[in-house]
């Protein structure tokens, strides 16, 4: 048996009831056995007592009592491992656009799940195995993005990278800069949106809604660019990382994101031949390299966003931080 240990809950798990964070990563731990242990008070939380039921955050630090190896894994008919076809590991080598010895980032594509669910038999999570290479362990995720929002996915190669990859984002020493075109246009150029944000009861967490209960959530924003006030090419920089936050933010602006149906309804498509997917990109990431120094990648936009910003005239090569003025003032 192992002494008392510490883990982190990664961005990915954000959301995660304490007992579901067990189930995945200690499978031969019985509900019994885990109910006792946070019962006496052996499981901490950011080293608080805590519920089975309680919600994670990315970033929280779990305090493990001393568990043996049985419970660490699970017995073999347990284990579900899907099978990469060819086609899918050629989709994942497609989407490196950075890659060293800690560290792979994604472009991810859109319409392409992070993680598996009901009825999503087919992630990128389930597919890292693909970029093992000769690494001994498996890639690791370390955040998400929506399904349908493309961009920048960093994915850590070891699990020390995955350790301090996991620590900079919650000590929120990164900066990810995302792309989006909205309907219509803001009526400040720039600013700071400040609107915490919930579930919305009803949709099994689907949906999340403003609320002042809710979770603080920042969104910094720019506007990049106009196309006669019809649509707008904004910059995002979320401070908070709350599911689906940019989204509703845009949208409390008086702009939904083109394409975006959950939050912008019919307001969100524009008429002609512009594309209905969701008009969102993690354009760049800037984050702190596990092996040390600053690791900045920008991810080139999707085929139909870049279409869109040929249709409008705007410059998708663009690689300046829109927000260096921001953050001198």
């Amino acid at each position: 048996m192992s002494g008392v240990s510490k883990e982190y809950v990664k961005d990915t798990e954000s959301g995660w009831r304490l007992d579901k964070w067990f189930k995945v990563h200690f499978p031969g731990l019985s509900y019994g056995r885990l109910s006792k242990i946070i019962r006496k008070g052996e499981v901490r939380v950011d080293g608080k007592r805590v519920k089975a039921n309680f919600h994670l955050e990315g970033g929280m630090e779990i305090r493990l009592p001393p568990l043996g190896r049985e419970e660490r894994t699970a017995s073999p008919q347990k284990k579900q491992i899907r099978n990469v076809t060819d086609e899918d590991a050629a989709i994942m080598r497609e989407m490196v656009i950075f890659q060293d010895d800690s560290v792979i980032v994604l472009n991810k594509i859109p319409g392409l799940a992070v993680q598996g669910g009901t009825n999503t038999p087919r992630h990128v999570d389930g597919m890292l195995v693909a970029l093992q290479g000769d690494k001994k362990e498996r890639p690791k995720l370390v955040h998400r993005l929506d399904k349908d929002t493309s961009g920048v996915l960093v994915i850590a190669r070891t699990g020390q990278a995955a350790k301090k990859l996991t620590e900079s984002f919650k000590q929120r020493k990164t900066s990810k800069i995302y792309w989006a075109l909205v309907k219509g246009k803001p009526a400040q150029t720039e600013g700071v949106i400040k609107a915490p944000l919930d579930k919305e009861s009803g949709t099994q967490g689907e949906r999340m809604t403003v609320s002042d209960g809710g979770k603080r959530a920042i969104t910094d924003f720019k506007v990049m660019d106009s196309a006669a006030g019809t649509v707008t090419w904004m910059a995002f920089r979320p401070v908070t990382g709350r599911t689906h936050q940019i989204r509703v933010h845009s949208t409390l602006l008086g702009t939904p994101i083109v394409g975006d149906g959950k939050y912008g309804a019919k307001e969100a498509f524009v008429d002609g031949a512009i594309s209905n997917k969701l008009h969102l990109h993690a354009r760049s990431i800037e984050i702190d390299h596990p092996d040390g120094g600053k690791l900045s990648v920008v991810a080139p936009l999707p085929s139909h966003m870049k279409e869109s910003w040929a249709m409008f005239g705007f410059d998708a090569e663009d690689n300046s931080n829109p927000f260096e003025e921001m953050d001198d003032v």
